[in-house]
């Protein structure tokens, strides 16, 4: 018997081992995009913004106007520039009258700034970078 005991023994840790093997392995954390934020402006009428660094390229620009001084006729415009040639790289915003928004640019990694044209409302800008990462248990 202490033959058909082992053997017993060794199917029974076969399967064990077998059932723990075949266990489907925990999924890896999806990476999520969160924001990360650069900077702050507000104001009233035209300005340039501080040059900023966004290192991934992506980034999000939210802004909001208030305060009109004549129903209808406010206005902002958000271009990005590159910091480094001064050169307008892309309209990020454009709006009329009292509002918020977001605006989304995509370009290479590099220093930015923003001008802001405005007339007849107060506005706040904000600047945010995507990063990209796998949270944390």
């Amino acid at each position: 018997m202490p033959s058909g005991c082992s053997a017993f023994r060794a199917l029974a840790l076969l399967a064990l081992v077998t059932a723990v093997a075949c266990r489907n392995p925990p999924k890896p954390a999806a990476a999520q995009v969160g924001w990360r934020p650069i900077g702050r402006w507000s104001g009233h009428g035209n300005d340039q913004t501080d040059s900023f660094n966004v290192e991934s390229g992506q980034f999000r620009i939210k802004w909001e106007t208030s305060n009109e001084q004549k129903p209808g006729e406010g206005t902002l415009r958000i271009m990005v520039h590159s910091a480094v040639s001064g050169r307008p790289l892309v309209l990020a915003g454009e709006h009329k009258g009292t509002g918020r928004g977001v605006d989304y640019v995509n370009e290479d990694p590099r220093l930015f700034h923003l001008v802001i044209e405005s007339q007849g409302v107060d506005w706040s800008v904000s600047v945010e970078e995507s990063v990209v990462g796998v949270p944390q248990p």
